[in-house]
């Protein structure tokens, strides 16, 4: 059965406002930047805050308090008891809602072994690394079977080479779990990889939802376009003539009327220290405002009317001799612009 959430909580001068629906199996990622609320629904969902309704099906978790609830939660600093053992701390949700010790300890170990740990039960969290820590807590909140998993920055305490390990096999283990998910996070990569949907909340408000690929492909704010990695604009098209409301305009290739969101790629941006040959229709003067390395390519941020982002390779780099102030011509093909409706 569908969970159903409407939220309401009002903290000092912040309201959230958010309904949320997750259907069985299904792994829905709430991304947002600091102070969007995101940490405020988890608490409300976990019942911590007041404010709202969360119901499934015909049941109503409104006046539960958090210890009755059905739900699982991994923290994002783990959060597991020191002096108990691997196999103690899983079994710990079990023994406090009433299972004798024997039962829950066997839940407990099957429950480590499907995580790969089993070897591990009577080790104490301070002999683990941070991926068999994280897979001890994600273990602990599936022992009970809860209704919702809660997933707070799961990943973020991890270094680089473990996140990308753990990540995987929490997508494994995510594909199994027959429940709710709501994965609560600011990065991502970790979204697209584990969400089925997602919803970008801002100021306590959805700004956008939809699947990892429609995110992508649409972003509807600047703090979405800026996740994904893409230059975004607002204009009004007339034909294939889109002019921007911060200055200039673009030439597209397909035909389009009215107010349009556009978008495409630093990667389609080419840079040239004088016009370039044919003048091309996209084609306009910036200055350098800043240069960042991205793993194998360099972002050049560059100011002008559009203002652009640009992604070169390090001979190109080397071969315009950029710095910071230098006026370069941008050009820009048609056919890497892509528009869509405001």
């Amino acid at each position: 059965m569908t969970l159903h959430a409407e939220l309401r909580v009002q903290r000092d001068d912040f309201t959230l406002e958010l309904d949320l629906a997750i259907e069985p199996g299904e792994v829905v990622a709430l991304l947002g930047p600091n102070g969007a609320g995101k940490t405020t629904a988890l608490r409300a969902l976990a019942g911590l805050l007041t404010g709202g309704r969360v119901r499934v099906g015909e049941s109503t978790w409104d006046d539960l308090p958090a210890e009755k609830r059905p739900i699982g939660v991994v923290f994002q600093d783990y959060l597991l008891f020191a002096h108990m053992s691997a196999l103690d701390n899983v079994a710990f949700g079990l023994r406090a809602r009433g299972t004798r010790k024997a039962e829950a300890n066997v839940i407990a170990l099957e429950g480590l072994r499907q995580v790969g740990l089993a070897e591990f039960a009577r080790a104490k969290p301070r002999t683990l690394s941070g991926g068999q820590a994280q897979r001890v807590a994600l273990a602990r909140a599936l022992a009970t079977s809860p209704e919702l998993l809660l997933l707070d920055e799961p990943l973020a305490a991890l270094d680089a080479t473990t996140r990308l390990r753990v990540r995987s096999e929490l997508g494994r283990h995510l594909q199994n779990y027959p429940g709710h998910t709501l994965l609560v996070t600011h990065d991502p990569l970790d979204a697209m990889v584990l969400a089925d949907r997602i919803v970008i909340l801002e100021d306590g408000r959805v700004v956008q939802q939809g699947t990892p690929r429609e995110v992508v492909r649409q972003p509807r704010t600047d703090y979405v376009a800026h996740l994904v990695g893409l230059n975004f604009y607002r204009g009004v098209a007339s034909g294939t003539e889109v002019r921007l409301d911060g200055g200039g305009t673009l030439t597209i290739a397909e035909p389009s009327e009215g107010p349009v969101h556009v978008v495409f790629p630093p990667s389609a941006v080419s840079l040239f220290p004088a016009k370039p040959a044919g003048s091309p229709r996209n084609t306009w003067q910036a200055v350098v405002s800043g240069i960042e390395q991205h793993a194998h390519t360099t972002r050049v941020d560059l100011a002008g009317s559009p203002a652009v982002l640009a992604d070169i390779t390090t001979a190109t780099v080397a071969e315009l001799r950029l710095q910071p102030g230098d006026t370069l011509w941008v050009s820009l093909k048609a056919t890497e612009i892509h528009t869509y409706a405001r």
